[in-house]
């Protein structure tokens, strides 16, 4: 069943005028209902850079609309995530944006919030049935994983290659790209290791030096996002194998360097900047009049190598 849209009298105003945003975690905050002011309550999946990133262009965005907004972070734990919910329902927003921890939480994060009218947009990932939710700002995660495959296929030129996986937290994002990575790969290409790093650099770092050492003949390495490439090339490099490729995700300044000074061979371009801005302007559209957004908006990806670096998004806000 579709959510019906709710939105408080007046708010459509309310947001012309310009309403004071509201920062807050799962615990503190005024009553949102006080001036009727559209208010969205987001819930973000964990702190890396990237979730970071998001909630800094979730809140700008906000600000900038004249939106009320509360922040929660969820922390990777699907039950922290329903609980992130619970509380902004009671806060009573009138619809929640939500950067999942897990697709699999996603149905009983939907059944709770439909159960009390309040709509979800949901960043990066949308369920399989959209009927549930008010919207949402996809990533093509396959795709993502895929653009890298890509440049690995075309660098390795029919060669037999191996090539190891650092992947992300189970779940969600990661299991997409590196979904999306493996199939695209060619038949020359052998997936001798994979195992997860958590979304975090000091994991990262300690897998690569044990797939470096079960594996010193490795030729490429696909990480999970660039927080992790960058331990990742330290663990390689330290073990003197300098030589081994990665391939990755994000799209920072940081990482754009190291593309261009050669730790990394490509990065794609997912700007968690344009996702939040996408993600509070088709929420509130949409929350106004459904004809006003499409439901699922598509955000660019662009695998960057040093032949086009001028070609990435902005990643993430000043």
């Amino acid at each position: 069943m579709p959510f019906p849209v709710r939105l408080r009298p007046g708010s459509a105003a309310a947001v012309a005028l310009g309403a004071t945003i509201v920062l807050s975690g799962c615990g503190a905050g005024a009553d949102s209902a006080s001036d009727g002011s559209v208010t969205l309550g987001f819930v973000n999946g964990d702190t890396s850079e990237f979730a970071m990133c998001l909630q800094k262009a979730v809140r700008t965005t906000a600000k900038a609309a004249g939106v009320k907004v509360y922040l929660a972070n969820s922390k990777m734990d699907p039950g922290k995530e329903l609980s992130n919910i619970e509380d902004m329902i009671s806060r009573n927003v009138d619809a929640l944006i939500v950067q999942t921890v897990n697709v699999d939480a996603l149905e009983g994060d939907i059944a709770k919030a439909g159960s009390a009218n309040v709509p979800i947009f949901l960043t990066s990932v949308a369920t399989d049935e959209v009927d549930g939710i008010l919207g949402a700002a996809v990533v093509d995660l396959k795709k993502l994983g895929a653009l890298d495959a890509g440049w690995i296929k075309k660098d390795a030129g029919g060669k037999p290659v191996d090539v190891g996986i650092v992947a992300g937290a189970p779940g969600a994002a990661s299991d997409l790209m590196v979904a999306g990575f493996t199939a695209a790969l060619p038949a020359n290409a052998k997936v001798v290791a994979n195992q997860p790093g958590m979304f975090n650099p000091v994991e990262a770092q300690s897998v690569a030096e044990n797939m470096i050492q079960a594996h010193p003949g490795l030729d490429y390495a696909f990480v999970a996002n660039e927080e992790m490439a960058f331990a990742v090339r330290k663990a390689f490099d330290e073990a003197g194998a300098k030589d081994v490729r990665i391939v990755t995700e994000n799209g920072t300044d940081k990482g754009l360097e190291a593309v261009k000074d050669g730790r990394f061979s490509a990065t794609v371009a997912n700007s968690p900047q344009v996702i939040g801005e996408t993600a509070v302007r088709n929420t509130v559209a949409r929350l106004d009049d459904e004809k006003k957004a499409d439901k699922i908006a598509r955000i660019p990806l662009a695998l960057i190598t040093k032949e086009n670096l001028d070609e990435a998004p902005q990643y993430c806000a000043p």
